[in-house]
């Protein structure tokens, strides 16, 4: 009985020992597993990574490529802008010599205008009216005028010495007389006003003027 004593000892000690194995054997594998969940989830997501990296790469190399393809474009539009620029700059050279050809027509049609119209009048003068006849006297019409008494002249004491008025001109308004040879655009043109501004202001119909004609031409 006293051998069996001891033996039963160490068999539970074993026993102990064994569950200590195995309880120890189980921890270090569960952490083994915990260990190994871990460095997947840590690997998995450094691919992730990797990919990620990867994309903004691509895109970041796409970026590069639509910025200088948009460089290139702002440089061609730039240059289009360019010719574009010249190209209206010259229209609008153009237009000018146009504008002044049309002035120097117009301007040569109205002198030729003008001087029809003066061969015209010298063509055809004015008739001037011829000065009235008196009928001659009677004999009755003598004998009445020596009877009857002469009358003295009526004189109006007060328009006595008034000449006759001149033309009428505006207060303060600066006036240009016509010369021979002058036409409305150059009158606009010497006092620096529009030729439409210069017929209203004098109310004339059209371009044509007459010499000696008194145009307003601003104010004083």
């Amino acid at each position: 009985m006293e051998r069996e004593e001891p033996n039963m000892g160490e068999r539970a000690s074993k026993k102990w020992m064994a569950v200590a194995l195995i309880i120890g054997s189980s921890s270090l594998l569960s952490g083994c597993v915990v260990l190994e969940e871990k460095y997947n989830a840590e690997k998995t997501r450094s691919l992730n990574f990797q990919r990620l990296l990867a994309q903004e790469e691509r895109r970041t190399a796409e970026l590069d490529s639509e910025v200088k393809r948009t460089k290139q474009e702002l440089a061609e539009f730039e240059a289009r802008n360019r010719e574009l620029a010249g190209q209206v700059q010259s229209v609008r050279e153009h237009m000018m010599r146009l504008q002044e050809e049309t002035e120097a027509i117009k301007e040569s049609s109205l002198l030729e205008r003008k001087a029809m119209e003066d061969m015209r009048r010298s063509s055809h003068p004015v008739a001037k009216p011829k000065p009235a006849v008196p009928p001659p006297q009677t004999f009755d019409d003598i004998s009445g005028l020596e009877s009857a008494p002469p009358k003295s002249p009526v004189v109006d004491k007060g328009h006595e010495g008034v000449q006759e008025p001149g033309p009428a001109v505006r207060g303060g308004s600066m006036l240009h007389v016509v010369k021979p040879g002058e036409t409305l655009f150059r009158i606009s043109r010497r006092y620096g006003i529009e030729i439409e501004k210069l017929k209203k202001l004098n109310k004339l119909p059209d371009d044509i003027i007459e010499v000696g004609q008194k145009l307003i031409v601003g104010a004083e």
